[in-house]
């Protein structure tokens, strides 16, 4: 989520009611998740294991609960609680609106773009040229759809991500601020639901099918010329290259990269990331040749058994 304005460092720290180390001029410019991070954003971390990953990373200013030495040309923030303070400060900047109509306020829909009966349009929206949305599909707040795109009857389209912190008193959210971007010529079948970004953008890249019933986690990205059979199911943070073949009942972990080309056989098991153009078949997944002689050895230890 990029600010509507260059913050200083102390103007956010202020805020949160937080103390910083750095320069209080430190310029913000955006927040952001950690996997999606670019120069100017900042980041939070609560937890030893990501410390470095976060100190190290694109963002240039750290939400962070322990004090620790400050790399040059970044800024931290001292926080008790830096899953709650990042929640204040999108909630502060992006804060939820309720919508009693069908399209919300700063939504663009293009003249040529043919909306069913029963669609639902968020915030901040733009719907390009010869797009269709068929009955019942919702678009959330900050979805962009590019020229072409296809959104199947009751798919949903930028819901909440799937994003929990662990607590004394039960599971508390995190406020999602993103969005999700459709590219050209994207097609979503129908009852499929995309989760926005935390607070940057799922992406689905041009030409991409998508078939009925497939879930999208958060901050998913997916490459070019994709396809996905029904009822596949990919968590948030996942990084799909081009022209990647999903088939029926593929799970996909988080937090793993498919290569380009990759073709992965039905209800098959993503737990790692997979090489590119290689086909891939199992529950953990392994590469389909292996797999299939597995197999094949595995008929044969009846007979084995018997001739012992």
């Amino acid at each position: 989520m990029k600010l509507d304005r260059k913050y200083t460092l102390k103007e956010i720290a202020d805020i949160i009611g937080c103390r910083f180390i750095g320069n209080e001029r430190h310029e913000v410019t955006g927040i952001n998740e950690i996997h999606q991070v670019e120069e100017g954003d900042l980041v939070f971390v609560d937890h030893p294991k990501y410390y470095s990953k976060s100190l190290n990373s694109a963002a240039t200013t750290i939400l962070i609960d322990k004090e620790v030495e400050c790399p040059d040309g970044k800024g931290l923030i001292i926080s008790e609680k830096p899953f709650d303070d990042y929640n204040k400060l999108t909630r502060h900047f992006m804060p939820f609106k309720p919508q009693a109509n069908d399209v919300g306020a700063g939504t663009m829909i293009h003249p040529s773009a043919i909306i069913y009966p029963n669609v639902f349009i968020g915030h901040n929206c733009s719907i390009g040229k010869n797009v269709i949305l068929y009955p019942g599909a919702v678009i959330g707040d900050n979805s962009i759809l590019d020229e072409g795109v296809v959104v199947g009857a009751n798919a949903v389209i930028g819901h909440y991500a799937f994003y929990y912190k662990k607590k004394d008193t039960g599971y508390d959210r995190m406020h999602s601020c993103g969005g999700v971007h459709l590219h050209k010529n994207v097609e979503i079948g129908a009852l499929s639901t995309i989760d926005a970004g935390v607070s940057g953008m799922t992406t689905v890249g041009e030409g991409t099918k998508i078939d009925n019933q497939v879930h999208i986690g958060h901050d998913t990205v997916v490459g070019k010329g994709c396809l996905m059979a029904a009822n596949v199911g990919i968590a948030g943070c996942v990084t799909i290259k081009d022209h990647v073949t999903l088939w029926g009942q593929v799970g996909v972990v988080s937090d793993v990269v498919i290569g380009e080309g990759t073709t992965v056989y039905g209800q098959s098991g993503v737990g790692k990331s997979l090489e590119p153009g290689k086909s891939y078949l199992g529950s953990p997944c392994d590469e389909a040749r292996v797999t299939f002689r597995e197999l094949a050895a595995l008929k044969k230890l009846p007979e084995m058994l018997e001739n012992q």
